[in-house]
Order: C-alpha cells, then sequence, then structure tokens
C-alpha cells in the first residue's frame, strides 16, 4: 500500500522545488531505511549492527534481493550461483590487460562491466528471472575485475577466482595471491555488510533513474559506477586515507593539521553526511573494527590519528564522521591500495544497486523530475549574418 504521507503531485500541482533534491521522496523502497536523528540504518527490517555482527555478505544480498533472510539451503544455493560466475569473459580480461597502468580503477571498472553487456546473451532480457541472473553475474565479476587490474598494473599475472569460499576470502585471494587468515576475511565482509546499500543515494539514484527508462542491467550499473566515482560519494573514503598518510609522511600533529584545515575554510573529508545528524552507525562498527585490527598488529597510529581528527572536528564543527572516515584506515590495514577503496564500495554496493534495480522493474515508473527555468525570456533571433 502506497504511504499515505506521501503526497502524489500531478500536473496540476505546484511543483516542488528542493536543491539537490533534499528532502524530496522520489519513491517508495523496502531495501533500507535510515534515520538520521537516531544514527539509525536497517536493511529490511533488521539493525546494520546485528547484521555485522551475524550475518555474511551473502546473506545481506539474499536478503536484499528476496526480502527474507536465506535458510542454509537458500544460502548455499546462492553461493554456489556467485562462485559460478566469478570468471571474466576473456575479451573482458583483454581489456583489462590493454588499461594504462595509471588508469583510474573506477573508470576501468565501469568500462569493464560495461563491456561485460556485449558478452551475456541475457543482456537485454528484461524478464525478472533474467535480471536476477544477471544480477548474480555482475555481483560475482566485480571483483575479478578489481583484483585483475590492480594485479596487472603491478606487473603480475591475474589469479583465476577460487571455485568455494565466500566473496570477501576469493577477493582478498585473488588480489594478494595467498588465502586470507579468518581475521582478515572477517573484518573485509563485515565491511562489505556495512556497504550494501543506503536508501536513494547519489549513485543509487542513478542506477535506478537509468533502470526507471527499462535500459538494461549493465547500463545501469555502469552509470551507479559513474556516479560512486565522485569525491563527494564513493571518493571520500580514499581522500580520508590520503590525509592519514600525509599526517604521517610530514610528522604533523593531526590536532593541528585538522585545525589548519578548518581554520582555512577547507573541507575535511569523511565528516557529514546529507542524511545523518549524528553519528553514521556503520563508522561506529568500524571505528571498533580499526581498534581492533591496530591492536592485533601492535600499529596504533591510524586509529590515534583518527580519533583526534574525530575529535577535533566534532568540538570546533560538531560533526559526526561518516562511513567513509573508518573505512579508510580499515581496508589500509588489510593491505588494500587507497585508491581501489572506491572500487570495493563499489563491490559491495552493486547488491544495493542490483536490488533497487529489481525492485523498480517490479512496479516501473519513468523516474522524471523537473528542472526550474530560470534564463533569459522573449529574447529576438537575429540572423547569422546580421550577429
Amino acid at each position: 500500500m502506497a504511504d499515505q504521507n506521501v503526497k502524489e503531485l500531478t500536473t496540476d500541482d505546484a511543483p516542488v522545488k528542493a536543491r539537490g533534491l533534499e528532502g524530496v521522496i522520489a519513491l517508495e523502497s523496502a531495501l533500507s531505511s535510515i534515520d538520521g536523528q537516531k544514527g539509525e540504518l536497517i536493511y529490511r527490517g533488521y539493525d546494520i549492527h546485528a547484521l555485522a555482527e551475524g550475518a555474511s555478505f551473502e546473506e545481506v544480498v539474499y536478503l536484499l534481493w528476496n526480502g527474507e533472510l536465506p535458510t542454509e539451503d537458500e544460502l548455499e544455493t546462492l553461493r554456489s550461483e556467485l562462485q559460478s560466475e566469478r570468471a571474466l569473459p576473456a575479451p573482458v580480461m583483454n581489456i583489462l590487460r590493454h588499461a594504462p597502468d595509471d588508469a583510474h580503477p573506477m573508470a576501468v571498472l565501469r568500462t569493464a562491466v560495461s563491456s561485460l553487456a556485449l558478452y551475456d546473451e541475457e543482456a537485454d532480457a528484461m524478464n525478472d528471472e533474467a535480471n536476477r541472473r544477471k544480477a548474480a553475474r555482475v555481483l560475482a565479476q566485480i571483483p575479478t575485475v578489481i583484483a585483475a587490474f590492480d594485479r596487472l598494473r603491478k606487473g603480475l599475472d591475474p589469479i583465476s577466482p577460487l571455485d568455494d569460499g565466500s566473496m570477501a576470502h576469493n577477493f582478498l585471494y585473488m588480489l594478494n595471491g595467498e588465502e586470507p587468515g579468518e581475521a582478515a576475511e572477517r573484518v573485509f565482509d563485515v565491511c562489505l555488510v556495512l556497504h550494501a546499500d543506503h536508501g536513494l543515494n547519489a549513485s543509487t539514484f542513478t542506477g535506478r533513474v537509468i533502470g526507471s527508462t527499462l535500459s538494461d542491467l549493465y547500463s545501469a550499473v555502469s552509470g551507479a559506477i559513474g556516479a560512486l566515482k565522485g569525491p563527494l560519494h564513493g571518493g571520500a573514503n580514499r581522500e580520508v586515507m590520503r590525509m592519514l598518510l600525509e599526517i604521517d609522511e610530514q610528522g604533523a600533529d593531526p590536532v593541528e593539521y585538522v585545525t589548519e584545515k578548518l581554520e582555512a575554510g577547507e573541507r575535511v573529508m569523511g565528516f557529514g553526511h546529507r542524511v545523518y545528524r549524528t553519528m553514521d552507525p556503520r563508522a561506529a562498527i568500524l571505528r571498533d573494527m580499526v581498534k581492533e585490527l591496530s591492536e592485533e598488529e601492535g600499529e596504533m597510529k591510524w586509529y590515534e590519528y583518527s580519533m583526534a581528527i574525530l575529535e577535533t572536528v566534532r568540538d570546533e564543527k560538531g560533526i559526526a564522521p561518516n562511513v567513509d572516515f573508518f573505512s579508510a584506515s580499515t581496508y589500509y590495514q588489510l593491505g588494500l591500495d587507497p585508491d581501489l577503496f572506491t572500487p570495493i564500495f563499489a563491490l559491495s554496493r552493486t547488491a544495493g544497486w542490483t536490488a533497487h534495480l529489481l525492485e523498480q522493474w517490479a512496479d516501473n515508473r519513468l523516474i522524471r523530475p523537473r528542472a526550474e527555468y530560470v534564463g533569459e525570456r522573449d529574447r529576438t533571433f537575429v540572423p547569422l549574418g546580421q550577429r
């Protein structure tokens, strides 16, 4: 049933004006809910803390796609499907081999995902069963794209995906050439859970807009990747790590470093959110994980830098950190290069993007907002020869 509190505008109604569409409800979704005042995030009714603590990424994928947590048999079926779809078509691997070593990883990922459509016989099939199979394919193949490109640009041979194990385990194996320890796999799996969906954010909205035209899944996911590439969305965690590394390289005091930035009117990446008015619950979970990883490794500087920055920005500006702030040092301590942070975000968020596309197509309506014209009117046309 439609939300009775949502006003359905007709052509006779005055259009709603909101810069950046802030506060505008464009559609209904049963996938995730954010309470910015409470600092609450739920997927399909389950609190993110419970899912991060007790569910695997594959369980969350099943939940987002199907509305319920899987039974053991349902989870095994999904895992088997994802495992069977990990390998890339040879022509797509050749695209990665010919990509410039200094190419932006998100540009490579966007290109590779778009090219996957060329080798999928169901690319333009729009029935529900075909779309679900494509969702599994693209989710399974994105980790292979990221790992293969990273190794190729470093002069290493790509590693074929495993035919068993979790997505977190397989990705870290393909990236590093050795099977990860239990702690690393679990931490990475939690990171994937935390980033899987987050309401109608910029990349998800982009994907749904493309999907609403009845374009194909690969086009929609490629568009979502393009939106996520921006530093104001998925690219923020990379900038956070750059800041932490700069503090470390300069031997700077993190409090003084950030204070100077704030006094100069510069933005400190990883802080503030368009929805949350308190600490992002995902950031709170990752904060504890950074501390645990630091204690395990006997190296506390990234955690200490982060907490000093957090306290300074909070005291000076009253702004809380978002998920990007602590995901940066989490990924870095797992041995991941900073420019892979955003592609890894895309890896996880593909679960949510594809879930939103399935939801969009189940009851599709073309997404077509309006713009307020603020240009000139009543101008007199002058022929070319008289200008």
